[in-house]
């Protein structure tokens, strides 16, 4: 392959995101790797990693890269910074017909740039390949904690972001103390469960069964991983088929408020679709009965999959009340009223460990496939627009989407 300079831009959407696709290290691992490409970084004052890091690694910093074929971002790129006739790589948010990026679709269309999407990068199962997913699981568990802490005032971990890296994340955690009739509920495996669990691993809590949870009584604390058979049923009363439900959601209701008696806090790390039935709903939360004090919401569908997640949080300000009976927020500290964390940008909380994450699967599965051979199309695929300044075969349905016809929210 013939000589490729690959550009590194510095992230322009506000509030700023301190994420890198690749570390300094990083960098000169792929020069090393793949000698026919050479890595430029535009100088930023806000990523986690400094331009004096990417430097002493030897990798060149400077303002202008137009000299670069492809750029590489995280988060979506300001419609100014856009360079014509480029190759873009960065999380654009217009797979779902978003309409506050339409714009922008519009001006990589325009400006004849393909657009590699990350979100849509799959391998050859069309499962995805590349995601932050990992590190939302690792710290919407910890803030969980965090919340559940405050809520019953039973020990108090520092925030998240206030921590220097993972290490001191997992140290914070051994203050967790929880009485021993705490339960816990979690929704949801891949990338954003599985991430949950490693942060569930490092505590004193016993893993048990949805049914032994439901029926067994135990002395100390507990969670489940719910699958979403666990949480849905057929209206009509027949089994439960998951290829069918993520057809025919419509068909399904939820069954999760047999869980609510019994829990204390519920993490929800579940993909979850419009069409799918609303697992909580505001109702549920009303039975006097329920026990759930805390929802630290990772996957944070707003007003939609859990009824008291009716907005993001922030990372400055994480935690706010819900009060079940009037349906607004309220003092999170008041009896009854759920502590609800549904921060939508989780991984930038730990910015080092999520940006080498990202970038160790950029390395292994995304590069070579850029660089080297791409059997499974896995850069086809994930490309929405061609340099012709086309919709790709791929994303034909944006079509509508692009012309201003069909939007969603």
């Amino acid at each position: 392959m013939k000589n490729v300079k690959l550009g590194i831009i510095r992230e322009g959407k506000v509030p700023p995101d301190k994420r890198v696709p690749l570390t300094p290290k990083q960098c000169k691992q792929l020069e090393a790797k793949f000698p026919n490409v050479k890595i430029i970084v535009q100088p930023s004052p806000i990523r986690a990693y400094k331009d004096d890091e990417y430097i002493a690694e030897g990798i060149t910093v400077q303002e202008d890269l137009t000299e670069c074929s492809i750029i590489a971002g995280v988060k979506e790129v300001n419609i100014s910074d856009l360079i014509p006739n480029k190759k873009f790589m960065f999380f654009s948010h217009t797979l779902k017909k978003q309409s506050y990026n339409r714009k922008l679709l519009q001006a990589i269309l325009e400006k004849n740039i393909q657009l590699i999407d990350y979100e849509a990068l799959k391998n050859k199962e069309n499962k995805r390949i590349i995601g932050f997913g990992r590190y939302a699981g690792i710290v919407g568990t910890y803030n969980g904690f965090l919340t559940y802490g405050l809520k019953h005032k039973l020990y108090t971990l520092k925030h998240a972001n206030q921590c220097s890296n993972r290490i001191e994340v997992e140290e914070e955690l051994k203050k967790v103390v929880l009485p021993a009739d705490t339960r816990i509920v979690l929704t949801g495996f891949g990338r954003v469960g599985n991430g949950a669990r490693e942060i569930m691993d490092l505590l004193p809590i016993k893993e048990v069964s949805p049914e032994e949870y439901l029926a067994g009584t135990f002395n100390e604390p507990i969670f489940t991983q719910l699958e979403v058979e666990d949480y849905y049923g057929r209206k009509d009363g027949k089994p439960f088929d998951k290829k069918d439900f993520y057809t025919n959601p419509s068909e399904y209701k939820s069954t999760f408020s047999r869980f609510l008696e019994n829990t204390d806090m519920y993490i929800p790390c579940h993909f979850w679709s419009d069409k799918s039935p609303y697992i909580i709903t505001r109702q549920d939360l009303k039975n006097p009965n329920n026990r759930l004090s805390v929802v630290a919401d990772i996957s944070c569908d707003i007003d939609s999959a859990i009824g008291c997640t009716i907005r993001p949080s922030t990372i400055i300000d994480p935690i706010y009340g819900y009060n079940p009976i009037t349906e607004s927020e309220d003092d999170m500290l008041k009896e009854g009223v759920i502590a609800v964390m549904a921060v939508d940008n989780l991984p930038c909380e730990l910015p080092l460990d999520a940006s080498e994450d990202f970038g160790n699967t950029l390395l292994k599965y995304i590069f070579p496939a850029m660089f080297i051979e791409d059997p499974d199309l896995i850069i086809d695929r994930g490309s929405e627009t061609t340099l012709n300044g086309e919709l790709s075969s791929y994303f034909t349905y944006l079509k509508e989407y692009v012309k201003g016809e069909t939007v969603n929210k």
